[in-house]
């Protein structure tokens, strides 16, 4: 049964950073294509980084290019999400999602997804 499990949120000021992890199981993902994306109150889920199966293909959102990065251990099956210089806006919950083959920045075209963390940015 495949398993996606995000940690790394909570609480934090605005300019401060948090790392995000989700943690694949079930399967080997080393083929699969990882993203994030995210979810605030009252809004539709949005796009906000991905990483290609070999790592040589990053795509982000405009929202948080420069401020985010996303990478990957295929080894460890785990997607991270380096986020800096947060702001309030940037509170929402944010999910894991993997996809067999190319990156996506459709949330339905992704096969398996996480339950989201938390993260709360304060002014």
């Amino acid at each position: 049964q495949v398993q996606l499990v995000e940690s790394g949120g909570g609480l934090v000021p605005a300019g401060g950073s948090l790392r995000l992890s989700c943690a694949a199981s079930g399967r080997t993902f080393s083929t699969y294509s990882m993203a994030w994306f995210r979810q605030a109150p009252g809004k539709e889920r949005e796009f906000v980084a991905a990483i290609s199966w070999n790592r040589l293909i990053t795509r982000y959102a405009d929202s948080v290019k420069g401020r985010f990065t996303i990478s990957r251990d295929n080894a460890k099956n785990t997607v991270y999400l380096q986020m800096n210089s947060l702001k309030p806006e940037d509170t929402a919950v944010y999910y894991c999602a993997v996809k067999s083959g190319l990156i996506t920045l459709y949330a339905y075209e992704n096969d398996y997804w996480g339950q989201g963390t938390q993260v709360t940015v304060s002014s």
